[in-house]
């Protein structure tokens, strides 16, 4: 069998429609960082870039968007530091674990501003939204996948009812034209 990530390889759970939110805690074993999220994710998907936060042995990442307003950082947050300033996305990543805890877009005109960025496996709360795609499935071979393992790779995929898109689903790509638009 071919493994997409942990959250999802033994299938994809489902969601809670009742679901209001949860903490997110990176893997520092002393004084972790904690993130409380006081809203349901949107948009959850399997993400293939080379910039998304994935644990260890995982192809791609597990990644969703919550308000920015929902989002506040409970404990230890003098460890977290921006990765790459100069990216669109701020990935604020724990300084001792590496874990990228959320990303945030400063900049108002970015069809995306006011949502963040978020890993819901770092939660231990059940009723996160499921994923419901896999996102830019050709950049793992950017990170050493090989080139021979890709039609097992979205089999593997459509076989966990998540639809294999090389750019973000059908939707996000609408809403991001008709931001261009205006």
């Amino acid at each position: 069998m071919t493994n997409i990530h942990p959250s999802v390889d033994g299938g994809v759970k489902p969601g809670s429609d009742n679901f209001e939110g949860g903490t997110l805690k990176c893997k520092c074993a002393d004084k972790p960082v904690v993130v409380k999220i006081s809203s349901q994710s949107a948009h959850n998907h399997i993400c293939g870039c080379t910039k998304c936060w994935k644990p260890a042995g995982a192809q791609f990442s597990q990644v969703a968007v919550v308000p920015s307003k929902s989002l506040q950082v409970m404990e230890n947050g003098g460890k977290l530091d921006v990765i790459d300033p100069r990216a669109a996305i701020n990935r604020y990543a724990c300084k001792g674990c590496g874990v990228h805890m959320y990303g945030r877009i400063e900049t108002p005109t970015h069809p995306f501003y006011g949502l963040d960025f978020i890993h819901t496996e770092l939660s231990d709360d059940d009723g996160w939204s499921a994923p419901e795609f896999a996102a830019f499935v050709s950049s793992i071979i950017e990170a050493g996948a090989n080139p021979s393992s890709m039609g097992d790779v979205r089999s593997r995929l459509k076989e966990l009812d998540l639809e294999p898109y090389d750019c973000l689903s059908p939707t996000l790509m609408d809403v991001i034209a008709a931001h261009v638009a205006k």
